[in-house]
């Protein structure tokens, strides 16, 4: 029985691509990915830390490829997918974490601001949904695993293009979900609560963003990203192999309070 239960949550010989993989809770799930026994390319943007995180799995004995990639370049994408297809022969997992956050009232932001929120975070995981989507389609298996936000559900003040794009990342989830089931294809996403990371300690760590996040979270604390790990596996392994268009929501019980 033991076998059987760790096996449910094993990724033993499974290839996972984990796109903003190379810090915060992309890195976070990277090595737990790692450690699930899965090979892993964390990707980003930034050569250094894609060369850093390939270091790592290496040392560890983690099957890895060291290759940049950036969720506004479609053929960054579609190189990096083919070249994990090359090395490994298939891509089972792709989790996406890849996204940008910007605090401005909203009458003030600027087009091209509001602009490029929305590619990064939305358009950005349409592309990877689709670019690695694809080759599931052929492999007629796969788990692709996106990331929306608490503002996919509720309203943070002055974040609207990011609100909006995270919100829409639930619908495109859903809509994956429901139109790549029939082909062995599961679409998840993970909505993280109040997590400090590069992308938003500028903003969380603001005196009065705090004061007003930290009595909202029943558990009263900010997250770890580590705590992110455990879901991310489930929903890349067997342990949910009838678990498809959900938005799991990892929040300390931010969603679930009233007054």
């Amino acid at each position: 029985m033991n076998e059987a239960i760790e096996g449910l949550f094993s990724l033993k010989d499974k290839v996972a691509v984990v796109l903003g993989g190379t810090s915060g809770i992309g890195q976070a799930i990277a090595r737990g990915y790692a450690k699930a026994g899965a090979a892993v390319v964390a990707s980003s943007r930034d050569v250094e830390k894609v060369d850093a995180m390939g270091r790592e799995f290496e040392l560890a004995g983690t099957p890895t490829l060291r290759l940049t990639s950036d969720v506004q370049d479609r053929s960054s994408l579609e190189r990096l997918c083919q070249e994990t297809v090359r090395a490994f022969g298939r891509v089972d997992i792709l989790m996406v974490t890849s996204g940008v956050l910007q605090k401005t009232p909203t009458a003030d932001m600027k087009e091209e601001d509001w602009l490029r929120v929305i590619d990064i975070n939305l358009n950005g995981s349409f592309r990877a949904n689709q670019i690695f989507g694809r080759r599931m389609l052929e492999q007629k298996s796969g788990s692709i695993i996106n990331t929306c936000s608490l503002t996919s559900f509720v309203t943070f003040n002055e974040v609207t293009a990011y609100a909006a794009s995270k919100s829409a990342v639930v619908m495109l989830t859903k809509q994956l979900a429901a139109e790549w089931a029939p082909h062995g294809i599961r679409v998840n996403a993970i909505a993280p609560g109040i997590f400090r990371t590069p992308l938003n300690s500028h903003v969380i760590d603001l005196p009065e963003r705090k004061a007003a996040l930290l009595p909202r979270t029943p558990m009263g604390r900010v997250g770890n990203v580590d705590e992110l790990v455990g879901v991310a596996i489930y929903l890349a392994s067997p342990a949910s192999s009838f678990t498809t268009g959900q938005v799991i929501a990892v929040d300390g019980g931010f969603l679930a309070k009233g007054v």
